[in-house]
């Protein structure tokens, strides 16, 4: 609405200015016209509004035309009610007169006004949808570089585990498809963070076959309301990270911890996990940078500025923190 009004005061402006000038500038024909004006535009985009879904049904070409129409007609009533209350504004005037040429001029800004405004929607939405495009592709290449890669590793574990312990093969194969099948699914989709937070309990316990002992990790995580969602596969590379760069380079294993709070407004998640020794692991500073440029690519494809992705280095400690709209 703002726009709506600023744009037709501009229009309106720059009428008044190409008819009266600067010096003798009309601010009595200059309200007037403003009104008028006003109240074509705002009627015409309530009138279009309150049609919406009766337009979206239509081809392109009908829905141009229904829409320059509607204005046109709008634009006609308000230019004979323009005329009929200068006139007097009575029933019974007979000095009311159609000015058949003002008419004709009215209907001639409309259209022109009409066309340009519809051309601009148009190119803006063509834009738009090439952008969507752009950005669908980004974010499924950057999924395809976050997508799992224990498989091997996991395989292995489960094919040590059918002999001797056959339930937890099969509770470990379950919680495998379910990884892969959320990789899978659409990676801008938002579900609600306690459906991700029990994604990551499965990968935690696909790895814990692998590492026993050696992997250990702490929760913290706070009340979370309900409309609280993140998008999917957002926390699962972060320990994914913190695994395969801190605890397995260790000889002892180490703890990770996930700190998780939430309100309406902002999810904030911070993953804390050991850092080994520069001659532990070679690639571990690396690979802690590009699996984290990868996270903080695929939340700014999403979410721009809103979202961030911290990394820091304490006492031995790699800290990551993510924050994102709810």
């Amino acid at each position: 609405m703002l726009r709506l009004v600023l744009v037709t005061e501009l229009l309106v402006l720059t009428m008044m200015v190409a008819v009266s000038g600067i010096r003798a500038f009309d601010w009595e024909g200059f309200a007037l016209l403003s009104l008028f004006v006003l109240w074509i535009v705002l009627s015409s985009a309530a009138l279009l509004c309150s049609l919406r879904k009766f337009l979206a049904r239509l081809g392109l070409q009908w829905a141009v035309t229904a829409v320059f129409v509607l204005i046109l007609a709008v634009t006609a009533v308000f230019s004979l009610l323009a005329d009929w209350v200068l006139a007097g504004g009575s029933l019974h005037n007979t000095r009311f007169e159609v000015d058949e040429y003002g008419l004709l001029r009215n209907l001639l800004v409309s259209a022109v006004m009409t066309g340009l405004v519809l051309r601009y929607f148009y190119v803006q939405a063509q834009l738009r949808r090439q952008e969507q495009a752009e950005l669908r592709s980004r974010i499924l290449a950057l999924q395809s570089r976050i997508n799992p890669h224990f498989l091997f590793n996991s395989m292995n574990s489960i094919a040590s585990l059918i002999a001797t312990q056959p339930e937890t093969a099969e509770k470990a194969v379950e919680d495998l498809c379910e990884l892969f099948r959320a990789s899978l699914r659409d990676s801008a989709e938002s579900v609600p963070l306690q459906q991700e937070l029990e994604l990551c309990r499965r990968y935690l316990a696909i790895e814990r076959l692998r590492l026993g002992d050696r992997l250990h990790v702490e929760w913290q995580v706070a009340e979370l309301p309900e409309q609280a969602r993140i998008p999917l596969l957002t926390l699962q590379p972060v320990l994914e990270n913190a695994v395969y760069h801190g605890v397995q380079p260790l000889p002892e294993g180490g703890l990770i911890l996930v700190v998780i709070a939430a309100d309406a407004e902002t999810v904030r998640i911070k993953v804390v996990n050991p850092m080994p020794q520069a001659g532990a692991r070679r690639d571990s500073g690396n690979g802690h940078r590009m699996a984290l440029a990868n996270i903080r690519d695929r939340l700014a494809a999403l979410y721009g500025e809103r979202a961030a992705v911290e990394q820091l280095s304490e006492n031995d400690r790699f800290i990551t923190r993510i924050s994102l709209p709810c």
